[in-house]
């Protein structure tokens, strides 16, 4: 389902809604829920989105497991972490009660495998048709996009920054009641319109699956 918004910050008002009720459902249904995040750009108007009254006040953050879609292998400090955006962007206020899983250093397979599956996936899109740290040009990427494994590390030289990085497969990322995958500017679009013509990218990978439902925001320029 491909959605249009005005801005980024009412498509991340919009995407958090569709998160917060995805958490809560599995919060009835099965006393917990799991919230997959995403690093970049994209994910910072949904992270302030759900911080923010009334959403905040309508769960049980304490029952909420956070992880990410993928991590660069640098320490949570670094600027380049996700997992430091998101303990700094949205695990504040209420929302701090949540538990934050990184993927760096590695959790044991078990742990990340308790989550699964996952009650909501956030995802963003590179201009090169990547998501999480499935990235063209990587020589392991097809596997990466069959395995069954859970996580696979991705090797140095491949995206930006050039940093090692370990990634959810495709496999894990499926493994979920809904995907929400952001992204703004019409050079995204272009690729989104490529992959869905049939250009192989992992983007393509995974729109063009039946199992999970993925809704797409779209909004015409990135957030301030």
């Amino acid at each position: 389902m491909f959605e249009t918004y005005p801005s980024a910050e009412t498509a991340g008002e919009a995407c958090a809604h569709a998160i917060a009720a995805c958490l809560r459902e599995g919060l009835r249904t099965r006393g917990r829920a799991g919230l997959v995040a995403t690093g970049g750009r994209s994910p910072g108007p949904v992270f302030d989105a759900l911080t923010a009254a009334p959403l905040v006040t309508s769960l049980d953050w304490a029952r909420v497991v956070v992880t990410l879609s993928d991590e660069r292998c640098v320490d949570e400090s670094a600027p380049e972490s996700n997992a430091g955006v998101v303990r700094r962007r949205l695990l504040t206020g209420p929302v701090a009660k949540a538990h934050l899983l990184p993927l760096w250093p590695r959790p044991e397979p078990a742990a990340l495998a308790a989550l699964a599956p996952f009650d909501a996936v956030m995802l963003g899109m590179g201009e090169d048709g990547h998501i999480a740290s499935l990235i063209p040009g990587d020589p392991g990427l097809e596997a990466s996009l069959t395995t069954d494994q859970l996580l696979v590390d991705v090797p140095a030289g491949l995206g930006k920054p050039p940093l090692p990085r370990v990634s959810l497969t495709l496999s894990a990322l499926l493994n979920s009641r809904a995907i929400f995958l952001l992204m703004a500017g019409d050079a995204k679009r272009e690729v989104l319109a490529r992959a869905q013509a049939g250009e192989d990218l992992p983007v393509g990978r995974l729109l063009s699956q039946s199992r999970v439902p993925v809704r797409i925001f779209w909004s015409p320029e990135h957030s301030a």
